[in-house]
């Protein structure tokens, strides 16, 4: 994958606007975050945490971290159960409420994540991406970017990364700005979280006319 030349503000600023901004987060919701930690250790159980291998920038792989949301339940062959019946109704409102997000703070700190940037997905659909939608790892994933303040999980896999690749072509700190203030908004009135057919996200199969020549 190709190295895109940087601005000042995508090779220098932003970064250090991340520290700032997820450093401030961080002790703004500090008191969020251990009343988040005591209720999924009550209600969930252990660990807190869900820790999960994603692609960062150019692909390569972090562990992300997020408040857990679902619980360990098995069959009576010790196989998980399906997500929408291990996702409670407290998972479901860390979810709405992106409460579940906030360990992603510290991936920023790390300088795995950016505050602004593609979400970062699954590691088993890098091969399953054209070359323009593999574009997306240009740049470093964020807690949250174009495609979750222009529909989310309520538009098609195709519409996100062509909002995704329009970000990378597009990095500024005035775009970076409208999209954290409209991700705000979006929070407080819980738009676009979850698809109407799942209770989780739909997973990524390949773009349709892949699927189409198999």
């Amino acid at each position: 994958m190709a190295h895109r030349n940087k601005g000042v503000y995508e090779g220098f600023l932003k970064r250090l606007v991340d520290i700032i901004l997820s450093s401030m987060a961080i002790i703004l919701l500090s008191v969020p975050f251990v009343i988040v930690s005591i209720m999924v250790r009550k209600k969930l159980g252990s660990p807190i945490l869900f820790k999960q291998e994603r692609p960062g920038l150019y692909g390569r792989p972090f562990f992300m971290y997020k408040f857990r949301t679902m619980t360990d339940d098995k069959d009576e062959k010790g196989a998980l159960l399906p997500d929408h019946l291990r996702l409670t109704k407290f998972g479901t409102f860390l979810r709405a409420t992106s409460l579940d997000e906030l360990p992603e703070l510290f991936n920023i700190i790390k300088g795995d994540m950016s505050i602004v940037g593609p979400r970062p997905l699954l590691m088993g659909y890098l091969p399953l991406y054209n070359s323009h939608q593999k574009r997306r790892h240009e740049v470093k994933p964020g807690l949250t970017g174009l495609a979750q303040v222009n529909g989310r999980n309520a538009i098609s896999w195709e519409e996100k990364f062509d909002l995704d690749v329009h970000y990378v072509d597009n990095v500024s700190i005035s775009k970076d700005i409208k999209i954290i203030l409209t991700t705000i908004k979006k929070v407080f009135i819980r738009e676009g979280i979850n698809s109407e057919e799942a209770a989780t996200v739909e997973p990524f199969r390949g773009n349709k006319k892949d699927v189409d020549n198999e």
